[in-house]
């Protein structure tokens, strides 16, 4: 059984984007490396559209990025992504299709058929797994910045209990955490 990984960027007040929906307070360059090696072994992203739009960068030609992006790039555009939108017509990158609605039951049967790791990304499509019970780790990249309000990482309703696997300090002042939800399988 693969696991579900909800990986993401926020503030120290947990928020995954101000109040006017910008992100440009997170600075990846520190991180780069150690998220393309995490998004290694995943096989599937699921992803709600905003950050699929987001993402879709990624889909260019290799050659196109700076050398030490593409790796990540190459990784991004061979695994499967899953786009739950209401609004989306079609998909405009590669391996990847959009379905209309987050089917719980399809969720779980990808878990126990998939070879690979699936990661969520997306506050609130994550947040719809985790009150689901099917997110098993939780990778955070906390960011030395106070955004004051936003979109949070993590729903106000939302209670689990998580047990602390591994951190690590970035010389920015960023730190990465990685959580095992209590409960799940290891």
């Amino acid at each position: 059984m693969s696991k579900l990984i909800y990986m993401t960027n926020t503030s120290l007040d947990g928020y995954v984007e101000d109040e006017t929906g910008a992100f440009d307070w997170v600075n990846p360059e520190p991180v780069f490396a150690i998220i393309t090696e995490l998004l290694r072994p995943i096989g599937t992203y699921l992803y709600g559209r905003r950050l699929y739009e987001t993402m879709a960068y990624w889909d260019a030609p290799v050659e196109g990025y700076p050398p030490e992006q593409r790796d990540f790039a190459r990784i991004w555009q061979e695994a499967e992504k899953i786009v739950f939108s209401r609004t989306l017509t079609g998909a405009t990158t590669r391996n990847t299709r959009v379905e209309r609605d987050f089917d719980l039951e399809a969720i779980r049967k990808l878990k126990r058929e998939s070879k690979h790791d699936i990661s969520i990304g997306g506050a609130e499509l994550a947040g719809l797994a985790l009150e689901a019970d099917l997110v098993d780790e939780c990778q955070l990249f906390l960011n030395p910045v106070i955004v004051g309000g936003g979109k949070p990482a993590f729903r106000a309703a939302i209670r689990r209990d998580l047990e602390l696997l591994e951190t690590r300090r970035f010389g920015t002042g960023a730190i990465h955490l990685r959580y095992r939800m209590r409960g799940a399988t290891p």
